[in-house]
């Protein structure tokens, strides 16, 4: 079929189709759990007692398949790299080793350039997970731990085109490194290290002290002044807010927009009133090493717009606007 006149598909046709190769695929997914046991227990043993790196190898849509595996063990807290097995024959064979875990992946178990640099992965001492359709293919018959990621059928009409099958592969080196992820305790932290680049990142990596305003900016004034002049340095500073300190700087209050506006309303004489009358006691404040996700949860059920930072003396060291959380990319 050449002509694209001579296609002929309804929008029923078409959507009968999708929902065909979905729950063809879904059923292949499906179908996976009930073949975990003990030979996937085992393939995570080899792996958490690898000191070495995970190789994960494929070729075609095995490849692509074996490539975003590779990049999901390496994000969950396995060291993995994807190698082409034809490149393997050229050269890249150096990079395994003999501390090494080496996953092929094939849906026939047969694949030609697999099964040519297996005996010299085995000879090199590196271990071997294969997965595969075929529970009796010669690389099934040469691995350490086999893992049977077939399926009765492909979604393609024609069964040729790789679909269910690459599916579940994909499904099954997911549950691996999820898997794995657990044993080893990875945690939220260690999944932002690896992506300090990402929003998560951002939220679990940054600190106050990285996005604060310093002593230099900070708006302050003594106990004691009056209160006109602490409504001139919160003006200066545009933080809407200062901190009032006792001598030896440490922190004996905030007065704040949200003050000011309060004790208008009262009525009270501002010429006249020390900043200590207005101003709120014990505000909420944060540390220096907190994370800058904890400052956002704080501003957000206080509904404060601003938190001053001191250090374990109490003394003032900054402060941290909701516009420099914003600024940081952490909200």
């Amino acid at each position: 079929m050449n002509s694209a006149d001579s296609i002929v598909a309804s929008p029923e046709r078409l959507i009968a189709r999708a929902v065909e190769v979905l729950r063809i695929e879904s059923r292949a997914v499906e179908r996976l759990s009930e073949r975990i046991g003990p030979d996937f227990a085992r393939a995570c043993a080899l792996i958490l007692d690898c000191r070495g790196r995970v190789v994960v190898s494929g070729i075609g849509k095995s490849g692509h398949v074996a490539r975003k595996i590779a990049a999901t063990l390496a994000s969950t807290g396995t060291p993995a790299f994807f190698m082409h097995p034809a490149e393997a024959s050229h050269g890249d064979l150096g990079m395994v080793t003999r501390d090494d875990v080496f996953v092929a992946l094939s849906n026939s178990g047969s694949t030609e350039e697999l099964v040519r640099i297996v005996p010299l992965i085995k000879r090199q001492g590196a271990r071997m997970i294969a997965m595969t359709g075929r529970p009796d293919s010669l690389l099934a018959n040469l691995a350490d731990v086999h893992l049977d990621a077939g399926v009765e059928r492909e979604a393609c009409p024609l069964n040729l085109a790789p679909t269910a099958s690459t599916t579940a592969a994909l499904a099954l080196g997911d549950a691996l490194a999820i898997a794995l992820l657990d044993a080893r305790g990875f945690s939220p932290e260690d999944f932002a290290l690896s992506h300090p680049g990402g929003a998560l990142g951002r939220r679990l990596l940054t600190r106050v002290e990285d996005v604060m305003r310093g002593a230099d900016a900070l708006p302050r004034i003594a106990v004691g002044a009056r209160l006109i002049d602490a409504i001139l340095e919160v003006t200066r500073r545009r933080m809407g807010m200062t901190a009032v300190e006792h001598p030896d700087g440490t922190l004996a209050g905030i007065f704040t927009d949200g003050d000011l506006r309060r004790l208008l309303e009262k009525g009270g004489d501002i010429q006249r009133m020390p900043v200590d009358e207005a101003m709120t006691l014990n505000p909420v404040t944060i540390g220096p090493q907190a994370l800058a996700a904890e400052a956002v949860r704080l501003m957000e059920e206080r509904r404060i717009s601003v938190l001053l930072v001191t250090d374990a003396r109490r003394q003032t060291v900054g402060a941290v606007h909701i516009h420099d959380l914003l600024a940081a990319k952490v909200v």
